[in-house]
């Protein structure tokens, strides 16, 4: 008698996969393992899915929900027999491809529309959680009508620094702004509710509490009903190792994350994940799909910081390494929970191994890049996988480069060192012209991995705690033929000792009065960081030139030098090159470096970030000390020497107008097109006026110099009173010299009035001279004779303030 069962024969899969990048190679993949999966179709697809398996996966060019029109590709799929589909990213999934294909009969991996919006809405989101208890930051959302009671709950939560504003709907990975002030979280607030800078995405504004801790993704399959988790994974998200740098689509992602102890996963599972999965289903819209939940472990505990209604991309391509063969593939866990019937399969991954994913990314990615760079991939180690993402072929059926990230290298294996060791082989297997990848993919693991070795008996160490010695010893020998390069009389400028040595009478000076001054970089710190590499040595440039400009204004010649380096973990390339820097910027001042502090202070700052205050002392015969307020009068003359750009002031309002007008850091720089991006071109180093400057001011009164103004934060209105008697003021005649492309830009795309341009930038004017009327050309020669360009640019009058004249010119320029 023949046997008989009661499940019925699974059939055969003929899979729509919809998607482009790295994830959906991985899926296709991890599906093909499975051989009840006969035909997998990937719309649009990449180099690799073309490749993947000539008979059994293909890339196909039909049009897939084009302005959320699905009737081309559903019905392409009823054509070809497609009796499955799984949507790669969430644009699909919030465009209601599932609810397309099941109209049809044709299950989808994936949320229904109205699930989808976990994703899609932000608000919608929040409310969820706020309606289930399940932990997240306070939050309220508001609309266009609303701009008042938005800035009265940034207040009421702590201010800007306090605050996270977010554009509720999908907005491209740019919806979201920490502000740092008061009036960037109000102009922010504003942009996007009334401004619409985001378009429909930001109808909705929702303001959170920011939280602190470290982050991680729980990815898990649902049903509706139940649902499985995966290992907790963490990725890195900067293009520079030690997390510095530009923020990326990712570079690489490891699981399990080491913050995943059995007691975070267990208050994840009770608070989050099982009222999440059970709130949906209650309030009607059962999720079933992947949910991807990002998280901040807090001091108080997991809490959500946002829901994603698919997989993650590089966290595909390192978790799916665990899945465990033994239990059920890929293909039968999407087809269980399609089916309302998780429970019926067995879902099982390695328990005790890790896994990571590293990207491999094309030169200048995420600013510009180049494509069509022709890929090889050798021999590769037995478990890693290449997955691709920016790749194509050619006409020529070569495999080229197409995209910012083009290849993921994914391995696993019993240990995250092992993992690690496997997928580094594989990437050096892969080579194409400007490849860019970190070499640092779960350092943080590592790093607690090491901490754990100390509190299992092996006793702490200052190492221990975050802060390496030898790198401060490496650094202090990098750096020691830097400062001596920098030696003048007075100091041979040699470090190590406890502090710096200055002989004054070496100068010669008679009668010397010494002048100290301090200052640092302010936020366009931000933006060396967020430019990279490139970006470092210009600041150390801007330290030197804010403090020793300082000096001159006050007669006095820059003698020496210090600075004070602070980060959280100390990095010695990127900490040689701001010091080289500092060592270029002495050089042009015509002072030493003869000392200075570099601070690890673990925890104290963001990962890769740093944070620098220079200090600078200078001579000056006590006769020569400017300004000279008992002989400024009226009818004295106004010369400006031009700035390098805007220097470093009023990049928190720089930053703010770039981000307004669309562009990043890495966009072609929009006022200069020879500029190898708009992020370096703002970083111009400050200009130092030391030589030019100098040389008029060594006799007292010989040139009719007055007074010296250095144009920083506050700009002319702020700074030329500060060298005035109070009872006299100045008028300033803009239409002297043309506003400088830079600023120009910033005005318009701002709409910043002209004052507040005078007020807030040099607008091309770095330091101001007050000069004797009739010595004017004896100053301008003298200046010429050095290179400058001096601008007459207005008279001190005999009424107190600033005025200005010719407002016209610039606006119209």
């Amino acid at each position: 008698m023949p046997t008989s069962t009661l499940s019925p024969p699974a059939p055969a899969l003929r899979i729509l996969l919809l998607g482009a990048g790295g994830r959906e190679h991985a899926l296709a993949h991890h599906l093909l393992a499975s051989p009840r999966v006969e035909q997998i179709f990937v719309a649009p697809g990449n180099g690799g899915t073309a490749t993947l398996d000539a008979k059994r996966c293909k890339n196909i060019d039909v049009p897939a929900g084009v302005n959320g029109d699905w009737k081309q590709i559903v019905q392409w799929s009823r054509e070809q027999q497609v009796n499955f589909v799984v949507p790669g990213p969430e644009q699909p999934l919030v465009d209601g491809v599932e609810q397309a294909f099941r109209d049809v009969g044709i299950p989808v991996f994936g949320p229904s529309p109205h699930a989808a919006q976990m994703e899609g809405s932000k608000a919608f989101s929040k409310d969820f959680m706020a309606k289930h208890s399940i932990p997240t930051a306070d939050y309220k959302h508001f609309s266009a009508s609303e701009i008042s009671e938005c800035l009265s709950y940034i207040e009421s939560l702590g201010g800007a620094q306090a605050v996270v504003l977010k554009a509720s709907g999908l907005a491209a990975g740019k919806g979201v702004i920490l502000p740092e002030t008061k009036e960037e979280a109000e102009s922010t607030v504003r942009d996007i509710l009334e401004k619409k800078i985001f378009g429909d995405a930001g109808s909705t504004l929702l303001i959170e509490s920011r939280l602190t801790g470290p982050e991680l993704s729980v990815l898990l399959f649902s049903d509706g009903y139940s649902h499985v988790s995966l290992p907790a994974c963490q990725d890195h998200k900067r293009i520079g190792e030690g997390d510095t740098g530009p923020n990326t689509g990712g570079m690489g992602a490891y699981c399990p994350a080491p913050e995943a102890t059995p007691e975070v996963v267990a208050a994840i599972e009770r608070d989050v994940v099982e009222p999440s999965i059970s709130g949906m289903r209650k309030d009607g819209f059962p999720f079933v799909g992947l949910l991807f939940i990002g998280l901040m472990i807090t001091p108080q505990g997991p809490k959500v910081l946002e829901y994603n209604v698919r997989f993650g991309d590089p966290e595909t391509e390192a978790v799916l390494e665990l899945l465990d063969p033994a239990g059920a593939s890929l293909a039968d866990i999407m087809v269980a929970c399609a089916e309302r019937r998780l429970d019926s399969v067995d879902v099982k991954y390695k328990k005790g191994h890790s896994a990571v994913s590293i990207v491999l990314a094309s030169g200048g990615y995420p600013g510009s890049y180049p494509k069509g760079k022709k890929i090889t991939v050798g021999s590769v180690p037995e478990g890693v996988k290449v997955f691709h993402a920016g790749t194509s072929l050619s006409s020529s059926n070569e495999l080229v480069t197409a995209g910012g990230r083009v290849i993921a290298v994914s391995a696993a294996g019993p240990t995250l060192f092992g993992a690690l060791e496997l997928a580094y082989k594989g990437v050096d297997a892969v080579d194409f012209e400007g490849k860019t990848f970190r070499r640092d993919i779960a350092h943080r693991a590592l790093a607690l991995a090491s901490k754990s070795k100390q509190t299992n008996g092996e006793g702490f160490t200052y190492a221990s705690a975050g802060v390496s010695v030898t790198n401060g010893n490496d650094l202090v020998d990098a750096i020691k033929p830097l400062a001596k390069s920098t030696r003048r009389p007075g100091c041979d400028a040699s470090l190590g000792g406890f502090g710096g040595v200055f002989d004054l009478k070496a100068t010669g000076y008679k009668d010397p009065v010494l002048v100290s001054g301090t200052d640092g970089v302010g936020t366009k710190l931000k933006v060396a960081n967020d430019v990279g590499p490139h970006g470092h040595g210009g600041v150390g440039i801007d330290l030197v030139a804010m403090s020793v400009n300082d000096l001159l204004v006050q007669g006095a010649e820059p003698l020496y030098f210090l600075d004070y380096f602070s980060t959280s973990h100390l990095e010695v390339p990127l900490a040689r090159s701001v010091i080289a820097g500092i060592a270029e910027g002495c050089l042009q001042a015509g002072c030493a470096l003869i000392g200075g502090e570099t601070a690890e202070m673990p925890g104290m700052y963001a990962a890769g970030e740093y944070d620098l205050a220079g200090f600078a002392v200078g001579a000056v015969e006590r006769e020569g000390l400017l300004p000279r307020m008992d002989l400024i009068k009226a009818g004295d003359v106004l010369m400006g020497l031009r700035s390098s750009g805007v220097h470093s002031n009023g990049f928190s309002l720089v930053r703010k107008i770039v981000a307004h007008a669309g562009l990043s850091l890495d966009s072609a720089c929009p006022w200069n097109s020879q500029a190898p991006s708009l992020g370096e071109d703002l970083l111009t180093p400050t200009r130092i006026y030391v030589k030019p400057l100098l040389p008029l001011l060594s006799v007292p009164d010989s040139t009719g110099i007055k007074a010296l103004s250095h144009i920083t934060g506050g700009g002319f209105t702020e700074n030329v009173p500060r060298i005035l008697p109070q009872h006299l003021g100045v008028s300033i005649d803009l239409s002297k010299w043309e506003l400088p492309p830079v600023f120009q830009w910033l005005q318009k795309n701002g709409r910043v009035a002209t004052k507040e341009m005078c007020r807030t930038f040099n607008c091309g004017v770095g330091m101001v001279l007050i000069v004797e009327a009739d010595r004017v050309e004896e100053v301008k020669r003298g200046l010429s004779e050095r290179g400058e360009d001096p601008i007459v640019m207005g008279r001190v009058e005999s009424e107190a303030g600033v005025r200005y004249q010719g407002e016209d010119s610039w606006t119209s320029s």
